[in-house]
């Protein structure tokens, strides 16, 4: 990974979060995947680091392990440079991967004690609470577990380290509803009140919502939006209007999408109180401003219209 010039750091530094990205850039022959990336996880944050599939996070998630190296940028996990501390990193961490493979032959039990091995700080009394908690038996062999006793399985082997950074990589993909919402309780009742980071890639957007504090929106390889979830709730509105004739939606500052139906206008603005004058400008009647929940904002962002394409 190449540092920016004059970087000569090296090692743990005091970067502003427990993962800290500047202009994070990675291509795969002629195909631009990561576009000078810029990101920063406040510590202690549940952070929803959202994309559809292709959009670029399993990449972004490589990078940060170390587990390739980038075109350009820096970052820093943990306060420490992937390039050169790879190995510290995933010792310091816990990461759950999509579709964890673990050894079906092996029991439950047998697997936890070998993964310990690879960790200096592991908490074996922890290990046995959360085995307990998430009703795994010991004695069953991995491959016949269930896909959620899978995920339980895989994220006890991320935590009972006890690390202060969670890197979970769409770790409920393939789980039927009852499983995702008991993996996200478990995701909650063991992290969130340890004050433990979690860093969440996932492309099931209701999923991330009730948990995240904290969201980044990637698409082609770029940030589009990162900010607490709260910002994006109080900030991001549709306002409905019923159009002037005439009126013209690129006018509309931080426009993300226009709905254009029945001689009435749905827009998306980035910024409802910049926004909402210039849309009241064009309405013939007073605009109905109407809150979004998370997945809608995502779909503005990322496959939001921004000219009208049937007034």
């Amino acid at each position: 990974m190449a540092d920016e010039p004059g970087d000569t750091s090296g090692g743990r530094d005091d970067a502003p979060g427990d993962i800290h990205v500047e202009g994070l850039a990675k291509r795969f022959g002629k195909t631009e995947v990561l576009r000078r990336v810029d990101l920063d996880v406040p510590a202690g944050s549940i952070f929803g680091f959202l994309g559809v599939n292709g959009a670029g996070k399993t990449t972004l998630i490589r990078l940060l392990l170390g587990l390739i190296r980038s075109d350009g940028g820096r970052c820093r996990v943990a306060g420490l440079d992937p390039a050169k501390d790879a190995i510290q990193i995933r010792r310091d961490i816990g990461y759950m991967a999509e579709n964890q493979t673990m050894y079906g032959w092996m029991r439950v039990g047998r697997l936890i004690d070998w993964v310990a091995n690879f960790y200096p700080t592991w908490d074996y009394a922890y290990a046995g609470e959360l085995r307990e908690q998430m009703k795994l038996d010991a004695g069953q062999r991995v491959g016949n577990l269930s896909k959620g006793q899978t995920s339980r399985l895989a994220l006890l082997l991320a935590l009972a380290h006890r690390p202060r950074l969670v890197i979970l990589d769409d770790p409920t993909l393939g789980l039927d509803p009852i499983a995702r919402r008991d993996f996200l309780r478990d995701v909650i009742g063991h992290l969130q009140s340890a004050g433990v980071t979690v860093f969440f890639s996932s492309h099931l957007l209701y999923e991330i919502e009730p948990i995240c504090d904290h969201v980044a929106i990637l698409h082609e390889g770029r940030i589009v939006k990162a900010a607490s979830v709260d910002a994006l709730r109080d900030s991001v509105k549709r306002v409905v209007i019923e159009p002037k004739e005439g009126a013209a939606v690129g006018e509309v500052p931080g426009l993300l999408d226009v709905d254009a139906r029945n001689g009435r206008w749905a827009v998306t603005v980035e910024d409802a109180v910049a926004g909402r004058a210039a849309i009241a400008a064009m309405s013939r009647c007073e605009p109905r401003v109407v809150d979004l929940n998370l997945d809608e904002i995502f779909e503005a962002y990322v496959i939001g219209r921004r000219e009208v394409a049937d007034a």
